[in-house]
């Protein structure tokens, strides 16, 4: 007798087009079920959107094989209760809340997982780059890639943790913060204002830039020394930033327009730091001046400890917006539209 599989319902992406074409479509798949001893099972509470999900259901990034093939369910900051675990688990008994980062799984053996990088494995899984991603009601994960979520943390706020808050937190940190430290956040969307308040907690001095005046009234509200309107006259740009504030020490770019990359690497003293977060061209910037440029990624399971910890004790504000499931294309086109203020949340 063959086991009839249970359904449920996912936001599927068949084919890459544009979000006003509503590309997702509501369908019922298998649910995902234990299949490994060391697998958790989750019901999902919240998925976060994050605008990478945009480019790749639009087909901006299939040059660098985003998505990796077709049929997905999108979505990789994800919250839910655990109702069932494999025999082999030990970190999690049933009915723990825990989390999942885009980074579903890795080898655990080569040279990067064996640092605690394991988000440079070359073997590495992504969240949402297959039909286990966030926009459905049920996922599995392997226990050493989920992370424990305080039972009384709200599922909307701590969804957004999982990809906009480690991402937020391993760009400060690359940053090396410390008391006083000057540092432009560039772009204050989903992430950006969650690394104002990060910089925040190491004392830093922390100037804001973005071209939305509510992103910078957001900003000035959670803590920024001051907010300053981008603009691309990149000539009067500088002058303004020089006249209130000098130089920079360090910047940080989550906003993914060349433009801004390039005026942030510009707004540096010599010898400073530039922090990228964000995809875009190759920056030019003169090697006389000695500054560093640092790509960041996703940080490891210890750093997602480590912002849910934070975020707890600190009290780190989380700015969301939720809408039901079956929304996602709706919310996708909002964000692309900047009609989001910071992080839409999905509830199945």
């Amino acid at each position: 007798m063959v086991a009839i599989m249970e359904k449920m319902r996912a936001m599927v992406l068949s084919e890459c087009a544009k979000i006003e074409t509503n590309p997702l479509k509501l369908t019922q798949i298998d649910r995902h079920e234990i299949k490994r001893p060391n697998e958790i099972l989750l019901k999902i509470e919240a998925c976060g959107v994050c605008h990478s999900q945009l480019h790749g259901i639009e087909g901006d990034w299939l040059d660098i094989g985003i998505p990796p093939a077709l049929p997905t369910v999108p979505g990789h900051e994800v919250v839910g209760k655990i109702i069932g675990i494999g025999k082999d688990v030990t970190k999690f008994k049933v009915g723990d809340r825990a989390g999942i980062t885009p980074l579903l799984e890795a080898c655990q053996k080569c040279q990067y997982c064996l640092e605690g990088k394991e988000y440079l494995c070359e073997s590495s899984i992504i969240t949402g780059e297959s039909f286990k991603g966030g926009y459905t009601e049920y996922i599995t994960v392997t226990e050493n890639f989920a992370t424990k979520v305080p039972e009384s943390m709200k599922a909307e706020y701590a969804a957004p943790l999982f990809c906009a808050g480690i991402t937020a937190y391993k760009a400060v940190k690359a940053a090396e913060p410390k008391q006083d430290k000057k540092i432009g956040i560039f772009g204050i969307g989903g992430v950006g204002h969650m690394a104002v308040q990060f910089a925040k907690v190491e004392n830093c001095d922390v100037i804001a830039f973005s071209r939305t005046q509510s992103h910078l009234d957001v900003a000035k509200r959670l803590g920024a020394n001051d907010a300053m309107k981008f603009t691309e006259n990149q000539e009067e740009f500088l002058s303004t930033l020089k006249e209130k504030h000098g130089t920079l020490d360090a910047a940080i770019v989550f906003a993914p327009a060349d433009i801004v990359t390039d005026t942030a690497i510009k707004s540096v003293k010599k010898g400073g730091l530039i922090v990228i977060a964000t995809v875009g061209e190759n920056p030019a910037f003169s090697a006389f001046e000695e500054k560093t440029i640092r790509g960041t990624l996703i940080g490891s399971t210890k750093d997602m400890e480590q912002v849910i910890k934070i975020c707890d004790e600190k009290n780190i504000e989380v700015i969301t917006q939720t809408f039901p499931l079956e929304n996602a294309n709706e919310v996708l086109k909002k964000l692309k539209d900047s009609e989001i203020e910071a992080r839409g949340v999905l509830i199945p």
